[in-house]
């Protein structure tokens, strides 16, 4: 007779219930842990052998196939099969694992989908279309029996000096929110049977830290922590049902967020109300011994992270092993600790179906990989990621019967410079290229070296489009395109700058291509652990572009990078400046699009972009009182201001605001109606991205002086008229007053509608009048956007 946790007509508490009673400690703390799947390998195919070595009690999680290995998705399938096979008909209980994969910007997997990375997602300022990219992933992963994805990054980035900001969705709660609620919808599906379960990280306060250093203590006071840091974590929560937390690296008042039960169960499963699985980031409960030493040695660091609420060890089983087991022996370690936090993984499984069906069809795994749908959902992200910063004199878009055009630069024709640092194969350069990293005195590899040659990663690139062939691509065939590169992304090798010289003085228009290149590895200039302490172009490529400009042909400059740049001397010399970012595997098509006008830019900045590393950290809703010195306001050399401010971007059309209306008087407790109207005033058309921003005119608290609570992107024709009709909730104004209490006070605030934070178009006042609502953050009501 088949055990009753085995029986999927049993309700899933019985199941539960039944399976942890059978289960002896060394089977608990396996599922507690992880295995690489790397490790199961031998002689080019899953080894039976190492896997009774490695995982003889089963196992929690599988540590990425995909992200660790050039299979093609039927293998990884097929490799995903043996280990499900292994653990279902080979260990006692027959407890399939989780295996878990990466995909910030994409499944980080061979043959992969390669979208633009966050921060460009971001940029899209469309949570319609994030959902789209979420579901894509979702498809790839089910594909190859992958359940679990260390995504979506819910970071507020604030300080562009940390290597990781372009992971982020930006600086604004809000938007991230948006959005990151977008993207777990996408990929965790309405049914998690037949869905991946997504992971909120990292948890929390991880992108504000000392100086922009990954892992360096973070300083936040504890209603900013609320209203900003957590707020996305608790959107995804509470409106997507996220189903899975990883813990951030950093510590926090000094708690590092691993092991400290006020950050993982009193904040986020207690005030957030997430009720899901908490997993560590990478080596995180070691670093309790090793990093922050908080800890005298793996069983107390076993004790802390598991007593503070974190579930399942990554990548491996190390502190949760030997160390947690003699622990739980001595009597230092309660087994109720264990048994929360098997129970907790234990039903994510039941949840998504794992007991059930764990295994995937192998020859149809291919199948949703590279479609011709796929490709042109990456071509059109990219596209709607693309920001026109400057357009001096209309020079863009440019004409594709140029006689003459001249590409320049760097990263003009280089795919591997379209990707973010969870790309595939990105990432995979700290595989294939030998990569270690360093704890203190201790030396440890980020992965194990895939051993079999059907498993090393590569490089294996997707089919990708440069700027350089997108370019050519899209102009006429009488179009003479010269490419020169000028010089590198880093290095101090100006010698061919001469060359692109001339290049530029032939050509009736120069587009020159800079940035970084983006990685894990020391020849990166952004992504994890790159963090920087200048924001300003690498190498001799400020250079490259200050003598294209000097040859006085017109000049385009292309930013092709993950990192926030402070640039003013491009700002001010270079006719026509576009951002765009990290833009995948059809980012040189999508770049051609905006450059030669079939598609009008209409991505808008979701970070304040500084004018030098001093002003750090500058974002716009900045409280107040500050965003400026006192008295005179500037710095002695330098304004205050951002060189362009958050949501900005322009575009080849023009639109008009107008009959901004609202009610004058409301209270705390209905939802404001506001609207107004948006012309397309120009002759083409395009997408215009409207902001709603609030300011509570007098608080008890100090409030910022703007914050977005709504925006929408909508597309008009020329001439082409559309209200916008936002529906405000109170809770949007809400905030944690002295006594830490959530409130809506009565009083004026100021509406304001606009293209940017910096350009306001329509702004009225409203009063909320009555008494002080007092509610909780569960009872944040998104803004509601209708368009007609």
């Amino acid at each position: 007779m088949e055990p009753l946790y085995k029986d999927p007509a049993q309700p899933g508490a019985a199941r539960l219930d039944d399976l942890l009673e059978r289960m002896t400690l060394e089977e608990k703390l396996a599922q507690l842990g992880c295995v690489w799947s790397t490790q199961l390998v031998a002689d080019d195919r899953f080894s039976i052998g190492r896997a009774r070595e490695l995982i003889p009690h089963g196992t929690g999680h599988i540590t990425r196939i995909g992200a660790a290995t050039g299979l093609r998705p039927h293998e990884s399938a097929a490799f995903a099969n043996d280990i499900q096979r292994f653990l279902v008909e080979n260990t006692r209980l027959g407890i399939p694992a989780i295996i878990h994969e990466e995909s910030v910007a994409g499944l980080t997997a061979r043959d992969a989908t390669q979208f633009p990375q966050a921060i460009g997602l971001a940029s899209t300022w469309n949570p319609t279309l994030i959902e789209q990219v979420g579901r894509v992933i979702r498809a790839q992963m089910l594909a190859v029996g992958a359940r679990q994805t260390l995504a979506p990054v819910l970071d507020i980035a604030r300080d562009p000096r940390w290597g990781r900001t372009e992971e982020t969705y930006g600086e604004d709660p809000y938007l991230a929110s948006r959005l990151g609620v977008a993207y777990v919808r996408g990929v965790q599906g309405d049914d998690l049977r037949r869905g991946v379960a997504a992971t909120g990280k990292h948890f929390i306060g991880y992108g504000c830290s000392e100086g922009g250093m990954n892992h360096a203590p973070v300083h936040l006071g504890p209603r900013e922590l609320r209203e900003v840091y957590a707020r996305p974590f608790e959107a995804a929560v509470r409106e997507a049902g996220l189903a899975s937390v990883m813990n951030a690296y950093n510590e926090l008042d000094g708690l590092p967020c691993a092991g400290a039960a006020a950050i993982l169960d009193d904040l986020l499963r207690g005030a957030l109300g997430f009720d899901g699985v908490v997993v560590a980031d990478y080596y995180a409960v070691v670093l309790l011994h090793t990093f922050h030493r908080v800890a005298a040695d793996k069983a107390a660091a076993a004790r802390m992270a598991l007593g503070a609420g974190l579930d399942v060890e990554l990548p491996q089983l190390d502190c949760y092993g030997a160390p947690l087991h003699e622990a739980v022996q001595r009597g230092d370690v309660p087994l109720a600790w264990v048994d929360r936090a098997v129970r907790r993984l234990l039903h994510l499984k039941l949840a998504l179906g794992l007991f059930d069906d764990p295994y995937v069809d192998v020859p149809a795994a291919p199948r949703v990989y590279q479609t011709a749908e796929q490709r042109a959902l990456a071509r059109r992200v990219a596209q709607q990621s693309i920001v026109l910063l400057k357009n001096a004199g209309a020079l863009l878009p440019l004409d594709p019967r140029l006689r003459r055009l001249a590409v320049i630069g760097p990263c003009a024709d280089d795919i591997r410079l379209l990707q973010g640092d969870y790309s595939y194969p990105a990432h995979l350069e700290i595989i294939y290229k030998h990569a270690t990293r360093h704890h203190d005195a201790e030396t440890t590899d980020i992965l194990p070296a895939a051993e079999a040659v059907a498993f090393h990663p590569g490089p294996y690139f997707v089919p990708m489009v440069s700027p350089l062939a997108g370019i050519r691509a899209a102009v006429s065939r009488d179009t003479a395109v010269v490419y020169a590169k000028g010089c590198e992304i880093d290095g101090a090798d100006a010698s061919a700058i001469g060359a692109a010289v001339g290049a530029a003085r032939d050509a009736e228009v120069a587009v020159v291509f800079v940035g970084g290149k983006s990685g894990l590895m020391p020849d990166c200039t952004s992504g994890e652990f790159r963090d920087a302490t200048q924001l300003g172009l690498t190498g001799v490529q400020e250079q490259l572009v200050e003598a294209v400009v000097g040859t006085g042909t017109p000049t385009v400059v292309v930013l092709i990078n993950g990192r926030v740049f402070a640039l003013p001397w491009i700002a001010a010399h270079v006719a026509a400046v576009v951002e765009a970012w990290l833009p995948g595997e059809e980012g040189g098509n999508a770049i051609a699009d905006v450059l030669f006008g079939a598609v009008n830019p209409g991505g808008r900045l979701p970070m304040s972009l500084p004018r030098t590393v001093g002003q750090v950290p500058l974002h716009y809703n900045h409280k107040a009182g500050g965003g400026r010195s006192q008295m005179l306001g500037d710095y002695i050399d330098s304004p205050t201001t951002p060189l362009y401010p958050f949501g900005h971007g322009l575009s080849y059309t023009h639109f008009t605001y107008a009959d901004l209306t609202v009610a004058p008087t409301a209270t705390p407790h209905a939802a404001l109606d506001i609207s107004v109207a948006i012309t397309n005033s120009g002759q083409r058309a395009g997408d215009e991205v409207v902001q709603l921003y609030v300011h509570d005119l007098v608080a008890s608290v100090t409030r910022p002086v703007k914050q977005l609570v709504g925006f929408a992107r909508l597309h008009l024709g020329p001439g082409a008229t559309a209200r916008v009709r936002f529906t405000l909730d109170p809770s949007q104004l809400a905030y944690f007053d002295a006594a830490m209490r959530f409130v809506v006070e009565p009083g004026a605030f100021r509406i304001m509608v606009g293209a940017s934070s910096e350009d306001i178009r329509a702004e009225a006042t409203v009063v909320l009048e009555g008494d002080l609502r007092v509610l909780s953050t569960a009872e944040l009501i998104p803004t509601r956007v209708e368009i007609g």
